[in-house]
């Protein structure tokens, strides 16, 4: 539970703050359930899964099956940078 101050501000207890593995400085999203209830997520992990899914099915478009192609394409990758 939490007291909402006059700016309406809250403190997030600290079990919650592990759960979600947030600290000093990080920034949490608040997602309407349409239910009259809120879910919170930390926005780093919100981040990561918004990027995971713009990479999604890329490796397959590049032609990469394994991870000996994943290791080929950096080193070209680190050859052409280093050529500039």
């Amino acid at each position: 539970m939490a007291k909402v101050t006059t700016k309406g501000q809250i403190t997030i207890p600290k079990a919650i703050r592990q759960i979600l593995g947030i600290g000093t400085g990080d920034k949490v999203l608040y997602y309407d359930l349409g239910d009259g209830s809120v879910a919170m997520r930390s926005a780093r992990l919100s981040a990561l899964r918004e990027l995971q899914g713009a990479f999604d099915g890329a490796a397959e478009e590049a032609g990469l099956e394994t991870e000996e192609d994943v290791v080929a394409l950096v080193r070209e990758v680190r050859r052409d940078m280093a050529g500039r």
